[in-house]
């Protein structure tokens, strides 16, 4: 498996596993530990979290399989986020849906995920939205803490436009390791944004989620959608690859960005599509085909 270095002492699979969903895979604790190492037998060692996810039950799943094996810690990745805030029966004193990134919020929300992960620290923390009641300087103590500390490694952000990237980056003693964005086929605002070429100048491999187009890709009949899955499929042919889904990451992993795919997926042979799509050689032709495809224009 290909590694992203995002740090000196830090690199991420190429492919991650993302456990959005992992509540309603209904897998009792074997059944988690097992998909996790069929994915490190695959060479993904990089797995993201957020403390909502699930309910806010998901990270305690994934620790407490993690539990029944806790040497794979030293060989894995996690990455957790904090700052949105759900109307939940976990969290009665939430009126509304809202954003707290303040320092008292994620100090609170990292102890929680360290708590129900089951490890001693988080490898990456990033916030999950942007906060326009943020006050950087609160976030900026609240991490230097949390690294001082050792309970948490690196810091990123999720959703974070360049700007939003760099106004937090001028408040914090350490760089920014990576932006949690939507990237797929069907969704390019990130190309459009100035998102890509902010990470290439930073040097900040972005994370993709959503890289699937969240399966609308395979049931939606609009016009768009029609284009790309006929170029999907010739392209995909022209590549020997049986599955779009193959495509739509081979897609993804050609960009020089280095961008990281979170393939959400507690399905084996899904999850297997990202990892064959690692040796796809695709063209730059066969690249802008998709791309055109999706934007319904020739480039200029």
């Amino acid at each position: 498996m290909q590694k992203v270095k995002l740090a000196e002492d830090l690199s991420f699979s190429r492919i991650i596993h993302g456990l959005w969903r992992l509540n309603s895979w209904n897998f009792n604790k074997d059944e988690i530990l097992r998909l996790i190492e069929e994915c490190m037998e695959l060479g993904i060692t990089t797995f993201d979290h957020a403390d909502i996810y699930g309910n806010y039950q998901n990270e305690a799943l994934f620790g407490k399989a993690l539990a029944l094996k806790p040497s794979l810690r030293e060989k894995m990745e996690l990455v957790t986020k904090c700052g949105i805030k759900l109307v939940s029966d976990q969290r009665p004193e939430h009126e509304i849906q809202y954003y707290d990134t303040s320092k008292e919020h994620i100090l609170k929300s990292a102890e929680n995920s360290l708590k129900n992960l089951q490890t001693d620290f988080i490898d990456v923390l990033l916030i999950h939205r942007p906060d326009p009641d943020m006050d950087p300087e609160e976030v900026a103590e609240a991490f230097t803490m949390l690294k001082e500390q050792g309970k948490v490694r690196h810091f990123g952000v999720s959703n974070f436009t360049p700007a939003q990237v760099e106004m937090l980056s001028s408040y914090l003693p350490f760089p920014l390791v990576t932006n949690q964005v939507e990237i797929s086929v069907s969704h390019l605002h990130a190309f459009q944004d100035g998102t890509i070429e902010h990470c290439l100048q930073k040097r900040i491999p972005p994370m993709a989620w959503s890289p699937l187009a969240g399966g609308r890709i395979f049931t939606d009949s609009d016009e768009k959608t029609l284009r790309l899955q006929k170029t999907l499929q010739e392209v995909g042919e022209e590549l020997a690859l049986t599955k779009i889904d193959s495509v739509m990451y081979a897609w993804l992993l050609h960009h020089p960005a280095k961008i990281m795919p979170i393939v959400g997926s507690g399905k084996l042979e899904r999850i297997k599509m990202a990892t064959e799509a690692l040796n796809v050689k695709m063209t730059r032709q066969q690249w802008f085909k998709i791309w055109i495809a999706s934007t319904g224009e020739d480039v200029a």
